[in-house]
Formats: structure tokens, sequence, C-alpha cells
């Protein structure tokens, strides 16, 4: 795959990518650092990806690395951890789900964001976190079911 090719496909995912991203960071400026890294890394090795066809899934895998990454950093950084009491995501419109997501632990709500949100087949979203389709699977069931106690829950309030 050649430099342009890679571009244009980049371009064309890039929305999707910075909604994965911000699953996991929640703030803006930590989102685009992590995205612009992963393609940035994902540029420097593109000629090892042995199936073109699975550049998504593979740009998101590192994509996720990244974004772990990036946590790791911030926990040893006593200023970012402060930042982080006010971080807010444009996720999804709906406030209600958006606090509810929040809420999800990360194992959870990744699969849930891949695959309901944005899209991405079983196979992808467990080839994409580095799980098996079986666990991809049972996160995900899991995660509608702690989302829908969220939600029900709020209801009743």
């Amino acid at each position: 795959m050649n430099d342009n090719e890679y571009m244009r496909r980049v371009r064309a995912i890039e929305g999707r990518l910075y909604r994965v991203a911000q699953a996991i960071l929640w703030r803006e400026a930590d989102c685009l650092d992590a995205v612009q890294e992963a393609v940035f890394r994902g540029w420097l090795k593109k000629d090892k990806l042995s199936d073109p066809e699975r550049l998504e899934t593979w740009l998101v895998r590192i994509l996720v690395n990244e974004c772990k990454d990036a946590l790791r950093r911030r926990r040893r950084d006593p200023v970012a951890l402060e930042a982080d009491v006010g971080r807010e995501d444009r996720l999804c419109e709906d406030l209600q789900l958006r606090l509810a997501l929040r809420q999800l632990p990360e194992k959870y709500r990744l699969p849930l964001v891949l695959h309901h949100l944005e899209g991405y087949p079983l196979e992808d979203v467990a080839r994409a976190l580095g799980i098996t389709r079986s666990l991809a699977m049972s996160r995900l069931h899991q995660a509608r079911r702690a989302l829908r106690e969220l939600l029900d829950g709020g209801d009743e309030t």
C-alpha cells in the first residue's frame, strides 16, 4: 500500500478512530494525540500489514494500545489526574446514555462502542481488542446488561 492509499483510507475512518479514542480517554486533546500517534505508527508499519483489507481493524488495535499507554502516563501525572475530574465526552447525543456509558468499565465499554455505536462486526471487535471472539461476545453481553440496568435505574428516580 502506498502513502496516498494509506492516507485516503485513514481519512475515511478518522471520525471512527476519534470516537474509539473518546470511549477510552474522554478528553479531546488526548483523543486527538492518540489518533495522530496511531495513524503515524500505522504509517511507519503499513508495509508489514499482511492483509490491507484489515487496515481499519489493525489501526483500531494500534489506537487502543496507544490510548492505554496514554492512560498509564496520565496516572503518573498528578496534574492530568486532577484535570480528569471535569472531563467531558461527545460520544453520543443522549445525555442519559452518555452518563451510563461513562460508568461502564473500559473492558465492557469498548466492545459496546465498537460494535453498537461504530458498527464493527464482532470478529473485528475481538481482533481490535486482542481478545477471542467468545470473550468479545461475553463482554458485549455483560455490557448490554449493565447498561440496561444503569438506564432502567435512572428512570426510577
